[in-house]
């Protein structure tokens, strides 16, 4: 048999070939080249309260309470100022810590919040300075102990950037 022998199928057909629903779709939109981060005002304020937090933490010596509220809900939808300014105070907790104590301390964070930290210790690798090479290489190594490649895959292909 063919379709042209059966009338009811050939209009069916017909039908179903003429939609021209599916190209309302603007593939372009999704093309990565221009992709363009939402970025949000409303948390810039919120970044200094937390950034005082996390100093007053790490002055009363509480490095891992430090750490924990840096890589809890960080500022991924805001302006590259507040990121910066956040990314800062990350960087000093950071450096906080002895080789010895990293371990415990990445141990102690649910699997997003390590994740989280390893999307800082890639900034912190894009933004060398001198005493810091060696300090985000002991981080890597023990985020990636505990949060496997996947973690590293995931800090790498997330578009919400720190």
């Amino acid at each position: 048999l063919y379709f042209a022998q059966i009338p009811f199928l050939k209009a069916i057909m017909s039908k179903n070939t003429g939609e021209s629903k599916f190209r309302a779709v603007d593939v372009d939109d999704f093309d990565e080249d221009r992709f363009k981060d939402e970025q949000s005002t409303e948390g810039s304020s919120a970044v200094p309260k937390r950034v005082d937090e996390i100093k007053n933490l790490l002055q009363a010596g509480k490095s891992e309470e430090a750490l924990k509220a840096c890589v809890t809900d960080p500022p991924l939808n805001l302006d590259q100022d507040s990121k910066n300014t956040y990314f800062q105070q990350v960087f000093n907790v950071l450096t906080t810590f002895r080789g010895s104590e990293i371990e415990k301390a990445v141990a102690s964070l649910s699997s997003d919040e390590v994740d989280v930290l390893m999307k800082y210790v890639y900034r912190a690798f894009s933004e060398p300075t001198e005493k810091s090479c060696a300090i985000v290489l002991q981080w890597h190594e023990k985020v990636t102990g505990i949060g496997g490649l996947g973690c590293i895959v995931r800090a790498l292909t997330d578009r919400r950037i720190v």
